[in-house]
């Protein structure tokens, strides 16, 4: 059953989000380890929108819906009306008069959504929207820490790689700064500007001095697709600098954990030997996917039924 806590119907970011609606979540998605889900989404139906490719994100989604009870609308935009110039309103509008529920969209428009979603009596879940938010990402993350933590006040949380176009650093962020941790963003100055301080974020180019004494890192990939200029000399100067090697992430705590949002970029952004050694915990963040995202769906559907 769903905490009586949660009345929104749609979840666009975690910008917005009270420090109790995210433990919300994160307790909603706890619990479906111990406990099997309920049919949340029976009789509903979850329709996936991406026009943008995506593996672990939209399994996942498409997982937790059927978990949940609902039917599964399988759409590509290639093929249909967006591709005549339809507008994604009215493709929205459509789907849901044949009896949508909820939309899983993930686009490669900044912001696309904050218009759209109080516009239609389905529920929308952002699945990734260009460089702005990707908040179900950052609470698997979050629940994957906090599974090992309990919590997250005092912690050093170190997110390296490609902050100017990630999504994911942003959610993280959001969310961390407001469960009480510390939030370190590392990168080169072209993909990790200065500007982001004002965020809330503590801002260094020295991989080896922000990863000293860090809790977790969160290794980000360079996203090449995004780029229009030069960020990089080279992928092997990136590389040499700012790859997470074994003896870079040796400068951490001990037992500090190793996340990845994916997809990992081997011997780019991180070692083989990091991505798959005892720190990692990347595939228990893919697993983790699932239950955070049926908690997502799971609230949406109490939200929507509430407005």
């Amino acid at each position: 059953m769903a905490p009586t806590t949660w009345e929104r119907k749609d979840l666009l970011g975690l910008e917005g989000l009270s420090a109790s609606e995210i433990e919300t979540i994160l307790d909603l998605a706890a619990s479906f380890k111990s406990a099997p889900p309920a049919d949340d989404l029976k009789g509903r139906t979850v329709a996936f929108i991406f026009t943008e490719a995506s593996t672990r994100t939209r399994s996942s989604c498409e997982m937790a819906a059927k978990r949940l009870g609902a039917d599964v609308l399988s759409f590509s935009p290639i093929g249909s009306s967006l591709s005549k110039g339809e507008t994604l309103l009215d493709t929205f509008l459509n789907l849901h008069a044949v009896g949508v529920t909820h939309f899983v969209v993930r686009h490669e428009r900044s912001g696309v959504l904050e218009d759209l979603a109080p516009l239609l009596k389905a529920s929308v879940i952002n699945a990734g929207d260009g460089w702005h938010e990707h908040p179900t990402q950052a609470l698997l993350d979050l629940l994957t820490l906090r599974d090992r933590w309990g919590g997250f006040k005092g912690r050093k949380i170190v997110v390296l790689g490609d902050i100017r176009h990630s999504r994911v650093a942003r959610s993280n962020l959001f969310a961390l700064k407001k469960l009480g941790a510390k939030v370190v963003f590392c990168g080169p100055t072209p993909l990790c500007p200065d500007d982001f301080s004002a965020l809330g974020a503590v801002v260094e180019h020295d991989v080896e001095k922000a990863l000293k004494g860090a809790d977790a890192v969160n290794v980000l990939r360079l996203q090449i697709e995004r780029m229009d200029q030069g960020f990089v000399p080279s992928l092997a100067d990136y590389a040499l600098s700012y790859q997470l090697t074994p003896a870079r992430a040796d400068l951490m705590k001990p037992e500090a954990l190793v996340l990845h949002p994916g997809p990992i970029n081997r011997g780019v952004e991180i070692a083989s030997e990091v991505a798959d050694g005892p720190r990692s915990v990347i595939l228990e963040q893919v697993a983790n996917g699932v239950l955070a995202r049926m908690a997502v769906l799971s609230l949406c559907e109490r939200g929507r039924s509430l407005a």
